[in-house]
């Protein structure tokens, strides 16, 4: 045993104690149902097997035993256990997703998540409002959604309104006109990939051969 890993365990006062941390963070198949459990469990309904029962349609595929284990350790632990929050990028990723493409537990989640944070639910409400407005081709909307956004008390949505206003007649016209940059972005891509490819390779004439003939 190293003199670092007997430091760590020194100040352990119980054998208990010696293993905190060591598998509280290994993954498990009944991790995502964990938020619709905890929200059960509030509501006063705690029988493990009709919570079971509850979440395999959901698309639960773990045993019964895992589901009253986690309950057990709800009813005998000092300290209120709740399944482990999800992650910023998790989060964000389902904001920005169609609620259509999401699992019926990230739908869960996501639902959980806006009822207790009142500043991300108008933060998803905002996103996909706005992402209606760009798939539908709806830049009459964009004065509306700016008004309310100014209104709302969200800073960091406040400072992208102040940068769309700097644009905004060229925002309304790439939110309502069907012509846009995309093929000359994308042969900017190409060309950057190209100049980073052969950079410190080649000169500029072969560079120019490059980009001319791909």
């Amino acid at each position: 045993m190293t003199y670092r890993t007997v430091k760590q365990l020194a100040p352990a006062a119980a054998p208990e104690e010696l293993f905190t941390g060591q598998w509280q963070n290994r993954p498990s198949v009944l991790d995502d149902y964990k938020p619709y459990l905890d929200d059960r469990w509030r509501e006063g309904c705690t029988n493990a097997w009709k919570l079971w029962e509850e979440i395999i349609p959901l698309g639960y595929k773990g045993s019964y035993q895992r589901v009253r284990a986690y309950l057990h350790d709800k009813r005998t632990s000092p300290q209120s256990v709740i399944a482990r929050p999800p992650t910023p990028r998790a989060v964000a990723g389902w904001i920005l997703r169609h609620l259509e493409t999401l699992t019926e537990t990230e739908q869960l989640q996501l639902k959980a998540i806006r009822t207790r944070c009142p500043e991300l639910d108008a933060l998803t409400r905002y996103v996909r409002s706005f992402a209606t407005m760009l798939t539908g081709r709806q830049g009459e909307r964009l004065p509306d959604w700016l008004d309310a956004v100014r209104q709302d008390d969200l800073p960091s949505l406040h400072k992208l309104a102040a940068g769309i206003d700097r644009d905004r007649d060229a925002v309304i016209a790439g939110l309502t006109l069907r012509w846009n940059s995309g093929v000359v972005e994308g042969h900017v891509n190409r060309i950057k990939m190209l100049k980073r490819q052969m950079f410190g390779r080649a000169g500029f004439q072969l560079l120019r051969k490059r980009v001319l003939l791909s």
